[in-house]
């Protein structure tokens, strides 16, 4: 008996699990399909224990790290990666992405309106920081969605001069749609009818293994994400990847550390073995990840809550937005969600002004890796309409019972 859940609570976990049950089939399903394509890169590439070896210093030679990038490469169907610790966060690396794509005077299109909130002082929305892709003298256009989705033709007009797109795969702080990779896809081809040489660089954040295939397939140039939410499968400690075309990978290398270096400084100071061993298990997290998302929305809707996806909807992404409409409930979810994580469960999350953000935001996040979104997770702007964005579930039975906690919270109980 778990005797910290009401017998109201768990009658409610049982109703809205049953819903949802058919579907955690075709979760598996794919997991299964992105796990082999995994193991089959670790084979093909030979990973043996010197893989894993420490690089200190420059990292010249670090034969786990290159392995690592040919791996990903393989994993995400493009010609090349880059895999690194360097990176501080998935917004370094997409402001990396974007430096080694752009050069002064030229023009970047965000394609799926504005990008997460982190990413405008990096390009220079509203603002002209030093440093900024504003301040180097690039143009950027933003394309707002058309009711939650692409607006396509304002997309390919706005592009027809553009030297970049930037599509965004989920929905950041948003209220919108997550694109699948055959929607990426068929918005790049919309996008080249009218300029075949545009720079098309997708965020990828959230979005790894939720598919069979990933948008780099789908005829995206580079694709970026961050390795403490699904590449890392919960074991990476930090870090992110850039992966695409070898040539843009070798630019944005540049730009991570300095020409005439670019990839070949960058010591893996023991990390190596969690890079690759998170990397190996990502698939399945992905999946207990999506499950928990599943059920979230299942049981918020039974509460008479407006949720995104709906509960039986296709998934891109591992995100679930739950519509609370004033702060109060808000802020009683993210409570109980933090009461149900194995870290700092006695922790009291608080609205705060946190950098990079135009409003106060409220983080629920009891991870072992400060940040983890791919652990259990919940966060949310504290503005109207009162959106929380839960995510991560390092296997779907801790990340039940954080749900149920949270519901526990919103009752009262």
């Amino acid at each position: 008996m778990i005797n910290f859940l009401s017998t109201q609570t768990l009658a409610l976990a049982e109703k809205a699990e049953g819903k949802v049950k058919c579907y955690f089939e075709k979760i598996d399903n794919i997991s299964y399909e992105n796990t082999a394509k995994v193991l089959s890169a670790f084979r093909e590439y030979r990973v043996a224990e010197n893989n894993f070896y420490e690089s200190t210093g420059y990292g010249y030679d670090d034969k786990g790290r290159d392995t690592l990038e040919q791996i990903y490469a393989r994993v995400f169907g493009c010609e090349d990666a880059l895999v690194r610790i360097q990176f501080v966060n998935g917004t370094h690396a997409i402001g990396t992405a974007l430096y080694g794509c752009l050069e002064k005077g030229q023009k970047l299109v965000c394609a799926t309106g504005l990008p997460y909130d982190t990413l405008h002082d990096v390009i220079g929305i509203n603002s002209c920081l030093p440093g900024s892709l504003a301040s180097y003298g690039i143009i950027c256009q933003v394309v707002p969605m058309k009711d939650g989705k692409p607006d396509v033709k304002s997309i390919v007009e706005a592009c027809s001069d553009a030297s970049c797109a930037l599509i965004q795969r989920s929905k950041g702080y948003g209220d919108r749609i997550t694109l699948s990779s055959e929607m990426i896809g068929e918005l790049i081809q919309e996008i080249r009818k009218l300029n075949r040489s545009i720079v098309v660089v997708v965020d990828n954040c959230y979005g790894e293994f939720t598919q069979l295939t990933e948008p780099t397939q789908h005829g995206a140039d580079l694709i970026v994400g961050s390795l403490i939410k699904n590449p890392g499968g919960g074991i990476a400690q930090t870090g992110a990847y850039i992966a695409g075309s070898h040539e843009l990978v070798k630019k944005c290398s540049y730009r991570l550390t300095v020409p005439g270096i670019g990839r070949e400084c960058g010591a893996t100071l023991g990390q190596n073995r969690m890079l690759y061993q998170g990397f190996f298990l990502a698939p399945h997290v992905t999946a207990q990840a999506l499950k928990t998302a599943v059920f979230c929305a299942s049981i918020m809707e039974e509460l008479g809550y407006v949720v995104n996806p709906k509960p039986l909807e296709e998934r891109y992404d591992i995100i679930q937005t739950i519509a609370f409409e004033k702060p109060d409930p808000l802020l009683r979810f993210c409570r109980g969600i933090q009461s149900g994580a194995p870290v700092n469960s006695f922790v009291t999350p608080e609205p705060w002004d946190m950098p990079g953000y135009n409003c106060q935001v409220v983080m629920a996040a009891g991870a072992f890796i400060q940040g983890s979104s791919i652990e259990l997770s919940a966060d949310a702007p504290m503005r109207e309409p009162y959106l929380a964005y839960m995510q991560g579930g390092l296997t779907y039975e801790s990340g039940k019972l954080g749900i149920l906690l949270a519901i526990n919270e919103l009752l009262g109980i």
